[in-house]
């Protein structure tokens, strides 16, 4: 018995030690790619062009047969095997069984290493490529609040024109006219008709099952480069939905910068043949141009403010409260996590990247 309790305790040992090396590898290799990545634009710029839309091609059609989110599911079965090992963990070691604890943290630094690996093939060299706007040649450039208030006018205008033209429901809030997933995929392909760069594989983005994960984190919507797919939150104001479904989608092509994406979504709603989808995007774009006009002049955002349609009044109110009484401390400390993740990944004005949308918008327009 004592013989082969030490023959246990020697293949332990080796498996210990071989989760370990092949953690510290992948590790190091994500690490390497990394730092290759953001050295060597040239090389981001190859590899989300010929070895990303592979990854995307082959495990996005894998995942995308699920009518549901693989990586929210994914994600509460990790959490599970996590507490329920932990407590297995636990279990033998208070019955003096001490190995059960190395055995137990390598098993975690391995996942560690697997998810980095995977992360980093799938999404982190991408933030290094060259941002759509370069690709296209659209510069931005220091533009004076005449310009921007000229820009939120037409927005105006194109909101007033479709407010009367979406479905509504009994609050006078818009609805979707069909589905937001099929509109989203045809938008993309039909703005990568313009812009080739947009071209390829497009999965149907999917609603997560709790979208109240993301209602309290303050976010619209979330890419997993794990699976491969577009989650959204489906719970919030439905004019928010063609717009961050098409958001979603433009990581799949590589652009991860959010202000891109954000543009990206607008330029994929605006040309889309579905009014809710129009809508969706000028009102989107509405909201940050006229955000960055308040801060620029008071008074030319009054004046403009007061241009808005009635119709569309109720989608802002209810977009408002929906946010607001979700606001909270878990959204506050998500909000950093965010922040810091985007100048991790080289966005140095972190969450503030979003708005940047409306640079491109001026300077596109």
């Amino acid at each position: 018995m004592k013989r082969r309790s030490q023959e246990k305790g020697k293949r332990t040992k080796y498996h210990v030690k071989g989760k370990l090396a092949a953690s510290a590898l992948l590790l190091i290799i994500s690490a390497v790619l990394m730092i290759l990545a953001a050295q060597h634009p040239d090389f981001a710029e190859w590899y989300s062009e010929n070895i990303y839309p592979l990854i995307v091609t082959s495990i996005g059609r894998l995942w995308g047969i699920l009518p549901f989110s693989a990586s929210e599911l994914g994600l509460y079965i990790l959490i599970a095997a996590f507490l329920l090992s932990l407590g297995v963990m636990v279990k033998n070691v208070i019955k003096s069984k001490r190995e059960a604890w190395g055995s137990w943290l390598s098993g975690v630094l391995l996942a560690v290493g697997i998810l980095a690996f995977l992360y980093t093939a799938c999404c982190g060299i991408n933030y290094h490529r060259r941002p759509f706007s370069e690709e296209e040649g659209i510069i931005t450039y220091q533009y004076s609040v005449q310009e921007l208030k000229d820009i939120c006018l037409w927005l105006t205008e194109e909101v007033n024109a479709l407010s009367g033209k979406v479905d509504r429901d009994s609050s006078g809030v818009m609805v979707l006219e069909a589905s937001e997933g099929e509109g989203a995929v045809e938008a993309m392909q039909s703005l990568a008709e313009e812009f080739p760069t947009l071209d390829g594989y497009y999965p149907q983005p999917k609603e997560l099952l709790v979208s109240e994960i993301l209602s309290y984190q303050g976010l619209t919507g979330v890419y997993s480069p794990f699976t491969a797919e577009a989650n959204y939150n489906g719970d919030m104001t439905a004019y928010n939905i063609p717009f961050t479904t098409c958001h979603e989608l433009s990581h799949l092509r590589g652009f991860m910068q959010e202000e891109e994406a954000n543009f990206i979504a607008f330029l994929a709603c605006i040309e889309s043949e579905r009014a809710d989808f129009r809508y969706s995007g000028y009102l989107s774009g509405w909201v940050y141009c006229m955000n960055a006009l308040y801060r620029a002049d008071y008074e030319s955002w009054q004046e403009v403010r007061q241009l808005l349609a009635g119709e569309a009044e109720p989608d802002l109110a209810a977009n408002s409260a929906f946010w607001d009484a979700h606001e909270g401390r878990i959204s506050e400390m998500s909000g950093r996590i965010n922040d810091t993740y985007l100048k991790v990944n080289g966005q140095a004005d972190g969450v503030q990247s979003y708005n940047r949308m409306v640079d491109l918008i001026v300077a596109y327009f």
